[in-house]
């Protein structure tokens, strides 16, 4: 594979003491392999273990890897936005730090970002309780009923994105909804989006916060507002 001339990859954590060290071990690796120039972006969201801690070091180790910090815990959209704000490569992706994903299918994103402005994964077998898989339909399928957003898995963690189109959109979102609010405005702005399958793996270590009722109901209050300013 011919190495990218730039890429910024970051990763929002809340809690991920147990799981950041290998995964930013893990993606340096890869990015020398396939980057001439990469950022690494951590962002702590006020996590309350070790997490920053573990980060420092870290942000010591690798010349290429940063980390920045929220003082409390935001919210996963903040979390997102910080990221993006804070990227500088033509090419930016993220993943969570939870280590669901693996890293090593970065690789099969990049011919796509040839093609698309956006490469959004989707979980192939999505290894969560049965709650939050049923949470997920009926999400995608509002979507798709009040935006036309035709996506397989709107909130999959494993997406690629120029960066440029940050710099034509506004996010509001601070929740769980803004996966779909960069979809749903990159769409709308006429950007493309391609898609592609990712494995999905058991979470070893950290709690989900995604299935937590105030999450669900911030993520769909979110909606609404969002239905409402589009």
């Amino acid at each position: 594979m011919e190495k990218i001339k730039e890429i910024t990859v970051f990763f929002p954590c809340y809690n991920e003491e147990n799981n950041i060290t290998g995964l930013v071990e893990q993606t340096v690796q890869i990015l020398n392999e396939i980057a001439e120039d990469y950022q690494i972006i951590i962002v702590n969201d006020g996590s309350t273990d070790q997490t920053a801690e573990v980060a420092e070091e870290l942000s010591a180790r690798f010349e290429n890897v940063e980390l920045i910090n929220h003082a409390n815990n935001k919210g996963y959209g903040v979390a997102l936005k910080t990221g993006f704000l804070n990227s500088k490569k033509d090419l930016v992706f993220y993943t969570d730090g939870d280590n669901q994903f693996d890293i090593n299918e970065l690789p099969k994103l990049i011919p796509l970002s040839k093609k698309y402005d956006i490469v959004s994964g989707y979980r192939i077998k999505r290894q969560d309780p049965f709650i939050r898989k049923i949470n997920a339909g009926i999400y995608n399928i509002v979507l798709f009923l009040l935006f036309g957003l035709n996506i397989r898995d709107v909130d999959c963690a494993f997406k690629l994105y120029k960066r440029e189109l940050f710099e034509k959109i506004d996010l509001i979102s601070d929740g769980a909804l803004i996966d779909a609010e960069i979809l749903i405005k990159a769409k709308k702005l006429g950007y493309s989006i391609g898609q592609t399958g990712v494995n999905h793996y058991p979470r070893t270590a950290g709690e989900q916060t995604g299935a937590n009722v105030n999450v669900i109901f911030r993520a769909f209050k979110e909606i609404l507002k969002l239905r409402m300013k589009i």
